[in-house]
């Protein structure tokens, strides 16, 4: 297996300080928008996909600006949900292996991994609720309390477009094009809030967040010692993403971590782990914006210019898959830095992959032997 990358490896990095902080973001009015077609009279219905909640590579910018580029060690994660008055417990995504009871918010059954037979057990032929959520404290337990529901909706609402340069309406002149297009609000259930991870204090206020710019109130208080010690344990053998992952060099996306062999930049790529299975689902994209441009001139940033860089569009795989591994694994925050794709700034810098242990998918000894002895005769010849 091979990837075309010009990147060499990267150096060794000294481990960044782990998560001590959570990042609180509450919306004044809408949160988030993304800007739809342009309407006219042949287009009444014009309106484009939209991305919610924003990831932690937009909170990065809000750091970059806060602490002056000063983040070098910076290590951020989300996005999570939660209750105001319940923090600091929030909600992540629930496991993949969490079978959630059709219209309810029931978990009938966990499915686990039984390595004698090399398949995922039980097999239901029955459809589950997607996408839950789960709190942080109730991790791993069999009591575990899951929403199926988000305290977010969508709100479409008309937009004049505006001039170019100035915030305001801009006089029609295309008549083909249209001076209105949809935008796609969403609007937060005031009693929540949206969750980040953060190593690094910010200081509250309000600050324009997402697209659009909209203005937010971001707070920020301590992690519970609970939460500290949960990401502090090795994920071991089996373990489950919290956050999408996007393994892989520059150019190609795999469902794993991939290394080069040696430091030659035309050296093979490998699989970082050794992989046994692999719970999930149709990857997600992943884009980020780099910032202001570089004048070609100058080679240097140009202020508050209007057109962005992109960084280059990939896959990611999603939030609540489930690895087993044949080898256990360090705790996320001791994962090494060469797993993770490099562009700008590497991408575990906004969490990428973040993972907590889940022993439970590991089918038992006792189960294995039972189901054995059902198989195989028992006694002499």
């Amino acid at each position: 297996m091979s990837i075309n990358s010009n990147s060499p490896p990267a150096e060794p990095q000294e481990p960044k300080p782990p998560f001590s902080h959570l990042v609180t973001i509450q919306p004044l009015g809408l949160l988030y928008g993304s800007a739809g077609r342009f309407l006219s009279p042949e287009n009444l219905v014009g309106r484009s996909g939209s991305s919610f909640p924003p990831s932690a590579a937009t909170l990065s910018g809000i750091f970059a600006a806060e602490l002056r580029g000063d983040i070098k060690n910076l290590q951020l994660a989300g996005p999570f949900w939660g209750k105001c008055d319940e923090l600091p417990d929030f909600y992540v995504p629930t496991p993949l292996n969490y079978l959630i009871e059709k219209g309810t918010s029931n978990i009938k059954d966990k499915l686990s991994w039984n390595a004698l037979e090399k398949k995922w057990t039980p097999n239901l032929n029955e459809k589950f609720e997607k996408g839950g959520w789960v709190k942080v404290n109730d991790w791993g337990k069999n009591n575990s309390k899951i929403s199926i529901k988000v305290p977010w909706k969508t709100v479409s609402h008309l937009h004049p477009r505006l001039e170019e340069n100035q915030r305001r309406v801009l006089v029609e002149k295309e008549r083909d094009r249209g001076s209105l297009f949809l935008e796609n609000g969403v609007q937060l259930d005031p009693d929540y809030c949206l969750v980040y991870l953060s190593n690094t204090e910010i200081v509250p206020g309000w600050y324009r967040f997402g697209g659009e710019g909209h203005l937010v109130n971001i707070e920020c208080q301590a992690i519970s010692d609970e939460l500290k010690d949960l990401l502090s344990k090795p994920v071991g053998e089996a373990f489950a993403l919290i956050t999408p992952a996007v393994w892989g060099s520059n150019r190609h996306s795999y469902r794993e971590p991939m290394v080069q062999k040696d430091k030659d930049r035309n050296s093979e790529w490998v699989a970082a782990w050794d992989c046994e299975a692999l719970l999930t689902e149709r990857p997600s994209t992943f884009r980020y914006r780099f910032g202001n441009p570089k004048d070609e001139k100058t080679d240097e940033k140009v202020v508050n210019s209007k057109e962005k860089l992109l960084s280059r569009g990939r896959y990611a795989v999603p939030a609540g898959s489930v690895y087993v591994l044949k080898k256990p694994l360090k705790s996320w925050e001791e994962w090494d830095e060469n797993w993770f794709p490099t562009e700008g700034v590497s991408f575990k810098r906004w969490g990428c992959g973040l993972a907590l242990p889940l022993p439970s998918v590991l089918a038992q000894k006792t189960d294995i032997a039972a189901n054995t002895s059902e198989i195989l005769p028992i006694g002499g010849n």
